[in-house]
């Protein structure tokens, strides 16, 4: 089959594997020309509900940069951050649903947001349809160098005898660095005040300049940093370790159980039309298929990227919903 998703950065035995993998989640009519054929009629606008230079930007652009190409149209990316995501979902929720106007978010901001917010200008699970899972893994929980703890029991033992002592930065009331903050310390009894910020960049920036000690970050923007010796990880959450940070443990295997991954995701408006999210779906997981964009994702230190239908990512959205409404539910979580 000659096509031009199967472009010549893929290697033949690439090709050969995507074209396998597409053809047994049933996406290889994919590949012929779609119903919606005059889409995408000009550049597509991509909202990214994070500031430019975090984790979900960082995945956003050369994603991208790559189904554009294949697409014929360029994207142009649109960072709103803000109000843990509403702000950007809003945006896409109620944009026309023709495939001119795409998502990429991150799990807390759909999953999180539909339990936590009671009073959300639209409804995540309504008026958002998943797309294409990009990437699982975790939040990396760190320190500044100085601080006397190199390890999550260390960093437990010493917060426990000093309540209300150190205060923690997350991207904001609700956010999963938030409410992972909020597990362990029903878990393990520490008093921790909550400093809630924008965005990520913000956090790595305040850490570096001993504003902050503790915070919860994402695996890729905090990672040059820690690499450079900055910033201490003491854990990741989810279920895997960071593929680039092998060294450093989970919080189930330091005995502080916590299992619900993260992950990246690309949505359209509900309403779109099936044949624009099946190419979509399907050029989503050629890139993610390519041998560039696994070595990105080694880089970004995220887990090898699931590959999924819509309606598998959709079924990993609803069982989120479930898992993490759960968690604020029982622990009596509420936005302030």
């Amino acid at each position: 089959m000659n096509h031009p998703l199967l472009s010549a950065a893929l290697s033949d035995r690439s090709r050969r594997d995507a074209l396998r993998l597409l053809a047994a989640l049933g996406l290889g009519s994919v590949l012929r020309p779609a119903n919606a054929a005059t889409w995408p009629s000009r550049p597509i606008r991509l909202v990214v509900p994070a500031s430019a230079g975090s984790g979900p930007d960082l995945f956003a652009r050369p994603l991208a940069e790559v189904i554009g190409r294949k697409l014929g149209q360029s994207f142009v990316i649109d960072n709103k951050p803000g109000a843990t995501g509403i702000i950007g979902n809003d945006i896409v929720a109620k944009a026309s649903p023709d495939g001119q106007t795409l998502l990429f978010t991150y799990a807390a901001t759909v999953v999180i947001n539909q339990t936590l917010q009671p009073k959300m200008p639209y409804d995540g699970l309504r008026d958002l349809l998943p797309v294409a899972q990009v990437g699982a893994g975790g939040n990396f929980l760190v320190v500044v160098p100085e601080f006397p703890a190199r390890s999550l029991k260390e960093f437990v033992a010493h917060v426990r005898a000093r309540p209300d002592v150190y205060d923690y930065a997350s991207w904001g009331i609700g956010s999963g660095g938030h409410l992972t903050m909020e597990a362990l310390r029903m878990q393990s009894g520490i008093r921790i005040r909550h400093v809630p910020y924008k965005t990520v960049p913000q956090i790595l920036n305040d850490m570096q300049g001993g504003i902050v000690k503790v915070g919860w970050v994402d695996t890729s923007s905090s990672l040059p940093l820690i690499r450079a010796g900055k910033l201490r990880a003491l854990a990741i959450s989810g279920t895997r370790r960071g593929s680039a940070t092998p060294d450093v443990p989970t919080m189930t295997e330091q005995g502080y159980p916590f299992d619900t991954n993260s992950w990246y995701g690309l949505f359209a408006p509900a309403g779109t039309p099936d044949a624009i999210v099946r190419r979509l779906n399907a050029e989503v997981n050629l890139a993610l298929a390519s041998a560039d964009m696994r070595e990105r994702f080694v880089q970004m230190n995220m887990a090898d990227p699931p590959i999924k239908t819509p309606e598998a990512f959709a079924q990993t959205v609803r069982d989120d919903v479930a898992a993490w409404g759960n968690v604020i539910r029982t622990n009596h979580i509420t936005v302030d």
